[in-house]
């Protein structure tokens, strides 16, 4: 199958909210296919998203929250598209705005949508704390990582199926930080990476822990700076990181299967 694939990872979601934002990104987008991976739903939620008729879109529903990363690594997995993307359901980056974001793969195998580049529009605000943990996240992943760009966690990316199979087996990381590492394996296998300001809109109600997932994301910056460095031959990271990594979320993906 040639075209667009896109996955949306989600977790108990305001399935109204859901819906419009589905059929946005079918109308800017016209993908092949939208494969909602859904995390540990509820019985109203998993009846709300069962009658959703949205086409072209499929829904895969596991019981329990694997995490951002492995949801869309499973989705991806899943895709038989040419290009591959995925946005956050909650909808902050507009179906719009997610279509320029695939766009830059004309000229790029990784496209990533960017919140905090000079260019971008940010509609409504984050509190202090989220805001002010995010930009010293990314002000050290700049400074870590082969790749400088203003943003590395924005739910907005997309990539070219040649791309993702060269990073599949490199990313580990279930969770959040799942993004940032993509972004640094990509940057170590020296493909060619579009960094894409947006319009965003922050959506009050987030359940994260903005302290705790920043630490969390630093302990994963550092995990994905010295896997990076392996991928580049150093020799030092190298032998420090062998045998650390556990299984790869590709390999985990092929035993617990696709799902549905």
């Amino acid at each position: 199958m040639t075209g667009l694939g896109v996955v949306v990872p989600a977790f108990r979601p305001d399935v109204d909210r859901l819906e419009r934002y589905l059929r946005s990104l079918v109308a800017a987008l016209d993908p092949a296919v939208v494969r909602l991976e859904l995390d540990d739903p509820t019985t109203a939620t998993d009846e709300a998203v069962a009658a959703l008729d949205v086409a072209p879109l499929s829904v895969n529903t596991v019981s329990r929250r694997r995490g951002k990363g492995a949801a869309i690594t499973a989705g991806f997995e899943a895709l038989s598209t040419d290009r591959l993307a995925f946005a956050d359901a909650d909808g902050s980056t507009p179906a719009a705005e997610f279509a320029r974001v695939v766009a830059a793969l004309d000229d790029a195998d990784l496209a990533v949508g960017s919140r905090r580049h000079p260019a971008a529009t940010v509609v409504g605000h984050q509190t202090f704390a989220r805001r002010f943990l995010g930009d010293g996240f990314a002000w050290l992943a700049r400074r870590l990582l082969a790749a400088e760009l203003y943003d590395y966690q924005c739910g907005a990316k997309a990539v070219t199926a040649d791309a993702w199979r060269r990073i599949r087996d490199h990313l580990y990381e279930p969770g959040f930080a799942w993004d940032v590492e993509l972004v640094a394996m990509a940057a170590a296998l020296d493909c060619r990476i579009a960094e894409v300001p947006i319009e965003w809109e922050d959506r009050p109600g987030s359940t994260v822990d903005p302290v705790g997932t920043a630490v969390d994301l630093g302990r994963a910056l550092m995990r994905a700076r010295s896997r990076a460095r392996r991928l580049q031959d150093s020799r030092v990271h190298g032998a420090a990181a062998a045998g650390h990594e556990g299984t790869a979320l590709v390999d985990r993906t092929r035993e617990e299967g696709h799902g549905g």
